[in-house]
């Protein structure tokens, strides 16, 4: 049991966070609220204010959280390996989002509308955690791929970043779509998160060799 107003607090901040991802695993963005997340806790809604002022700042943190188990990912990438092949790379990277799925579809999300209804300091946190993952995996980068320089590592990140934010709705596809997209004539393989990810990531880096 928490034995300070500080541990309560994160103990109850982490309650929260846990019920929202339960939630978003069956339900939308749109359809939850904070009643249902409060459903999802020991207490009350309420008492959900004394931590979080909007749903927006639980998704937030959900984010965040998410960013920062990357990070750690990317960072045991690097701990585990004295060397890698760009094919080796590209799989481990893959398989480092293959295992984030909630991280993936959260970044198919209107970032700029959740960013929007949070405060500072919880954008703050969430903008820390996101460099983080980035840093930990130009830390990769510079690992496994000493030939490239400061400017090639940019623009791989340039071309990556924006690129994993697009995974998820070409990996997870609902059977409406399906059905929408066979009516439409639209031919489609429909590859998984590592296999776009794999092909992606390879493709950028014999692009800067």
């Amino acid at each position: 049991m928490p034995n300070s107003s500080a541990e309560l607090s994160n103990a109850r901040k982490k309650e929260i966070v846990a019920a929202c991802r339960k939630l978003y695993k069956t339900m939308s963005y749109r359809e939850i609220t904070l009643g249902e997340i409060a459903e999802e806790t020991s207490f009350t809604r309420p008492s959900i204010y004394n931590y979080f002022e909007t749903k927006e700042e639980i998704f937030l943190a959900l984010f965040q959280k998410e960013y920062e188990e990357h990070a750690a990912d990317l960072d045991r990438i690097c701990a585990e390996n004295e060397a890698l092949s760009l094919d080796g790379l590209a799989g481990a990277l893959a398989r480092a989002l293959e295992k984030r799925q909630l991280l993936l579809k959260l970044q198919s999300m209107n970032l700029y509308d959740m960013e929007e209804n949070v405060r500072m300091e919880r954008l703050v946190e969430f903008k820390t955690a996101y460099g983080a993952s980035r840093d930990a995996l130009e830390r990769c980068l510079c690992k496994f791929c000493p030939e490239l320089d400061a400017g090639k590592r940019r623009r791989f990140l340039y071309a990556f970043l924006p690129f994993v934010f697009g995974l998820y709705p070409y990996a997870s596809v609902t059977e409406k779509q399906r059905e929408a997209m066979q009516a439409a004539g639209v031919p489609y393989s429909y590859p998984s998160a590592y296999e776009l990810a794999y092909d992606g990531i390879k493709t950028l880096l014999n692009g800067l060799y």
